[in-house]
């Protein structure tokens, strides 16, 4: 499972999604479906424009979370 952790960091930078939505252009319903972990895909671009933003690597916003009993 994969768990995006964007809500994390936007508390630690004192930030708002909708102020995120405005400094990467990005569509604030993409941005709470990322904060939610509804996103059903995240282009590699958006990744970047987050990453550039909130001033951080893709593994502080990202992280992958092994399902029990699957290998």
């Amino acid at each position: 499972m994969i768990k995006f952790k964007v809500k994390v960091m936007l508390a630690i930078r004192e930030m708002t999604q909708k102020e995120l939505a405005e400094k990467t252009g990005i569509r604030p319903p993409t941005i709470s479906a990322i904060c939610t972990g509804t996103i059903k895909h995240l282009p590699v671009d958006v990744l970047d424009k987050i990453c550039a933003v909130l001033e951080c690597q893709p593994a502080d916003i990202i992280e992958y979370i092994p399902e029990e009993g699957v290998q």
